[in-house]
């Protein structure tokens, strides 16, 4: 007798995204995952797209990174996932170094600002996407404290990720309030994927 498995999909679930985020976030509930590279243009599709307000953007985004990668793999399931911040209908994209990120953050302190994380999910030429959002309020900070921040995550850090922070990491100490689904904030907004991947048949629970 074969073990149980979880997963009703011909092959794994392809991640059209190399976020080791949302790869684990998959992995944790269960699922067996593989990451394929979209190969988009994030900024040119952006540019393309002008006009969209940041929930839409960030649907079209998570469409056009699913699409790219399930048209090369008609047969499987993939998802396609993006996030962007929105601050006031402004879109921060991630910290180009050190100097960007204390910018960005002395823009955040003390406000609240919104996170929409796209889904897509492409399988046999069709796509379905949703968009959760959280809201993040940052703690006023004044400049020694961002610094300091910025100093303790380090470069690489800081430009992985919109905002200049990881509130799974030090992040969390910059923070007031935060409203949402911590696997929004992350990115990959959990729930509702996982009840659609039940509904298409692909989880056996």
């Amino acid at each position: 007798m074969s073990p149980p498995t979880l997963w009703r999909g011909a092959g794994p679930l392809l991640l059209a995204s190399t976020s080791p985020t949302r790869r684990a976030l998959l992995e944790a509930a269960g699922l067996p995952v593989e990451t394929v590279a979209p190969g988009i243009d994030e900024r040119a599709l952006e540019s393309a797209c002008a006009g969209l307000d940041p929930r839409a953007l960030a649907l079209r985004l998570a469409e056009a990174k699913a699409g790219a990668v399930a048209a090369a793999y008609p047969d499987r399931v993939v998802v396609g996932a993006d996030q962007v911040l929105d601050l006031d209908g402004e879109v921060f994209h991630k910290p180009t170094g050190l100097d960007d990120a204390r910018a960005q953050l002395g823009r955040l302190s003390g406000r609240t600002h919104a996170l929409h994380a796209a889904v897509a999910l492409a399988q046999g030429g069709r796509v379905e996407s949703f968009a959760e959002t959280a809201r993040l309020t940052l703690r006023p900070l004044d400049a020694g404290a961002i610094a300091a921040y910025v100093a303790l995550t380090g470069t690489e850090r800081v430009r992985s990720s919109v905002g200049g922070y990881q509130i799974e990491g030090l992040g969390i100490h910059l923070f007031a309030r935060v409203e949402g689904d911590h696997s929004t904030v992350l990115g990959l907004p959990l729930l509702p994927l996982l009840a659609r991947l039940r509904a298409g048949g692909w989880l056996a629970f």
